[in-house]
């Protein structure tokens, strides 16, 4: 039953109307640019089909270990070993279409002021997200040791507003004023990951708007989905310092596991400098 349905579901001339609903296998949607966007295991089942000459689409199954827990990639090797299989990774996958694919590009530059001191300003356009993102070089990148390199993401009530619920304008005034004590470096504005305030989902009462959450004071900053979102979703961040010839890093950060994503891009993380906020919000975890 699960295969005739897996067959139907990838089938170009399926409609919804002609799948029964809720069925016994779970749809998932790879996000658009694969596993350069998002280092998924949807993103790469879609990717590796593509590759092949396949039809965009796979089948997700987890292999469980003798102790009911979910086999890792040591356990995957010995697993594939014993029974003659080809593995690949998402890493392999991003190694691959990196060599081969890029999603971003530049599109204007001009040398930006700021009081703490001057920098060129990139602006890159993406072909996945359509939106635009920007990036601060401060002196040349090519020479000394790994450059400091701050990888921030948009917060409108933060960045813009100057928002209380969250230390994000002070961390772009520090990481600018690092990067230019330090003498070079990136500073790297995301702008498609959105942060800063969300609109609760659900009903509302009749005549009544649906509620702001600001992402420091709610949940969204802390849900697993979130953390995993901002973990994974460095594929852009990683294609913009590649095209800036940087492979190695000092990344400025008070949360590690943000960065880890970046290194399966293909960028090293030499080292992780801690931000200096001078009074940080009682409220707000700084990334």
């Amino acid at each position: 039953d699960r295969a005739t349905t897996i067959l139907a579901a990838i089938d170009p001339k399926t409609r919804p109307q002609d799948l029964a609903r809720p069925g016994h296998v779970f749809p998932l949607r790879a996000r658009n640019g694969g596993v350069l966007v998002r280092a998924g295991q949807t993103e790469a089942s879609v990717d590796l089909a593509r590759i092949a000459g396949l039809s965009p689409a796979g089948v997700i199954c987890e292999i469980m270990s003798e102790d009911g827990t979910m086999s890792r990639v040591p356990q995957l090797i010995e697993f594939c070993r014993a029974h003659g299989l080809k593995m690949v990774t998402v890493a392999d996958l991003i190694r691959f279409r990196m060599q081969h694919e890029r999603y971003v590009r530049r599109v204007a530059e001009a040398m930006l002021p700021t009081r703490f001191g001057e920098f060129r300003m990139i602006a890159y356009a993406s072909e996945v997200d359509r939106d635009q993102h920007v990036a601060l070089v401060r002196g040349e990148l090519e020479s000394g040791e790994a450059p400091l390199v701050r990888v921030h993401s948009h917060c409108l009530t933060g960045d813009v507003l100057g928002s209380t619920a969250c230390d994000c304008q002070e961390i772009i005034a520090r990481s600018l004023e690092a990067i230019c004590n330090a003498g070079r470096g990136v500073f790297l504005y995301l702008h498609h990951t959105g942060r800063g305030f969300g609109i609760e989902a659900g009903e509302t009462e009749p005549g009544a708007l649906p509620k702001i959450h600001f992402h420091a004071r709610g949940q969204l900053d802390r849900e697993p989905a979130r953390q995993r979102m901002v973990q994974h979703e460095s594929g852009i961040g990683a294609q913009i310092l590649i095209d800036l010839g940087l492979k190695d890093i000092r990344v400025l950060t008070n949360h590690p596991k943000k960065v880890v994503a970046l290194e399966g891009y293909g960028i090293r993380i030499a080292d992780q400098v801690p931000l200096r906020i001078a009074a940080p919000r009682a409220t707000h975890q700084v990334l």
